[in-house]
């Protein structure tokens, strides 16, 4: 029987079994099992505040949930079904900074928001409760054009300017941040380097495939004793002839255990810093996971390890020596951070709004109370100055005119805005807001590791203070 069945609707009160009993219990009596589990997956949930099915028993059928439906017992057989939760999203923009952008800009951010709300949200919770990759996404991400936007069309690229790609960004990290760090990833870490440094053969050979999501990539500069410093670092290769010949290892590298090829940073016998391609295959090239993360659960991340590998020398990239090749990669990838997490941070404030405004507390929504109203405020203030931040930084990157610092500043900045963001948000939703019935805190534990990659808080902090100050505070 159907013990409880909540269904609130806009502007009015909830009932309860009086009102299943005269209305949605009879209906579904006469459903069939099949019937049942397309009613509940094809539930116009945007149409209610909320929905629960604390504990709904009926002949031959169970459905516990809350909000969405993962699976359903029939008959004593377990059915998975896909998520149906709703994504209510709408996008905060309380100074028009839309009208700064062109209409090509908004066409693109909006076919990214539309993938995002139809691929994205319906799997990416269980996907984070479980921590798997979806790793058929990949394919669909370069067809999107999400990997290597700005890449010119001959190699497969966009060809767009870097405020389509940081609005990219921003509209795959409001899905999840791991989603993003595939696509930042692979774009300004694993494409860029070849773009700008590699030979027309490797370019050829590399950026189409990289560009469809034919290929993953992945970046190997972290290693197990050396992050803020990568200058420091072990991975060395010697030289055999036609080839060299590759050791070391590399950690924490979003994408290792699901890609092709990946762009190594790693000294030759002289100490100098090379690129190299690594192709997976290659003997003694292995790629283990990283397990028991509580960050970016959606996101493969792993190890790169290197025994021995033989590698062509025509996998060298030529056209950079030094710290200056990995560093301009991370150029890249932070200004799409910048962008990207400002996503994040829009998703929790608009769940947080949402939530206040239809959480009835001392017979009013929480959002009456001066505490909450506070805590909404310094939201959306934070978020518009990012937004016009990265937005005149894309400017500056478009003219070329962009310094390493500028971008540092915007990482740092967007970054520590989002991550109080989710915090704030968080409490707004007090007990809900670390379920997953919500995405705060999935968004909140994913930024703990963007805050720290491509450079801690701290360190983009001294980078900021030594360009001011012009003294140098790392050594």
């Amino acid at each position: 029987m159907c013990r409880e069945l909540f269904w609130r609707f806009p502007g009015s009160a909830s009932f309860g079994q009086q009102g299943n009993q005269r209305g949605l219990r009879p209906i579904l009596r006469q459903m069939t099992c099949s019937q049942i589990l397309h009613f509940f997956c094809e539930l116009p949930i945007p149409c209610f505040r909320g929905l629960r099915v604390p504990n709904f028993e009926f002949p031959g059928i169970r459905a516990p949930s809350l909000r969405f439906l993962k699976s359903v017992t029939f008959e004593d057989h377990q059915i998975s079904v896909m998520s149906v939760k709703a994504d209510l999203f709408q996008s905060p923009d309380y100074f028009a900074v839309d009208a700064l952008f062109t209409e090509e800009h908004r066409m693109i951010r909006d076919a990214v928001r539309a993938y995002v709300k139809k691929e994205i949200s319906p799997i990416i919770e269980t996907c984070a409760q479980e921590a798997a990759f979806p790793e058929h996404i990949v394919k669909q991400l370069g067809a999107l054009g999400c990997f290597g936007p700005t890449v010119p069309v001959q190699y497969g690229g966009g060809g767009l300017d870097y405020i389509s790609y940081g609005l990219m960004m921003q509209e795959l990290e409001r899905g999840d941040s791991g989603v993003r760090s595939t696509a930042s990833v692979q774009g300004s870490l694993v494409m860029f380097p070849i773009l700008a440094y590699g030979s027309e053969e490797q370019k050829m050979k590399y950026l189409p495939r990289l560009a469809s999501g034919e290929w993953l990539g992945c970046f190997g500069l972290t290693e197990p004793d050396h992050g803020s410093d990568p200058s420091s670092m072990a991975t060395r290769y010697a030289e055999d002839g036609d080839h060299i010949i590759l050791n070391g290892a590399k950690m924490w590298i979003s994408n290792a255990p699901f890609s092709q090829v990946a762009v190594v940073w790693a000294k030759d016998p002289s100490g100098i810093v090379h690129g190299v391609i690594v192709e997976r295959g290659m003997e003694g090239f292995s790629t283990p996971t990283t397990h028991n993360k509580w960050s970016l659960r959606a996101s493969a991340t792993g190890e790169l390890v290197f025994d021995n590998v033989r590698i062509p020398k025509t996998n060298i990239i030529p056209g950079v020596t030094g710290m200056k090749g990995p560093l301009s990669c991370l150029n890249k990838a932070r200004y799409g951070i910048a962008w990207g997490v400002i996503g994040a941070a829009m998703d929790c404030y608009d769940t947080a709004l949402r939530y206040a405004k239809e959480r009835i507390q001392f017979e009013k929504p929480i959002a009456a109370f001066q505490l909450q109203q506070k805590k909404l405020a310094e939201m959306i203030t934070e978020i518009t100055k990012a937004q016009l931040l990265n937005w005149r930084l894309g400017v500056l990157m478009n003219e070329g005119k962009a310094s390493p610092q500028q971008v540092s500043m915007a990482k740092r900045n967007s970054c520590a805005i989002a991550t109080q963001i989710c915090r704030d948000a968080r409490q707004i939703l007090g007990g809900m807001g670390i379920t997953g019935e919500y995405p705060v805190m999935r968004h909140m534990m994913n930024l703990e590791s963007v805050i720290t990659y491509e450079g801690t808080h701290d360190i983009h902090l001294l980078i900021t203070g030594m360009d001011i100050t012009g003294i140098n505070a790392f050594k």
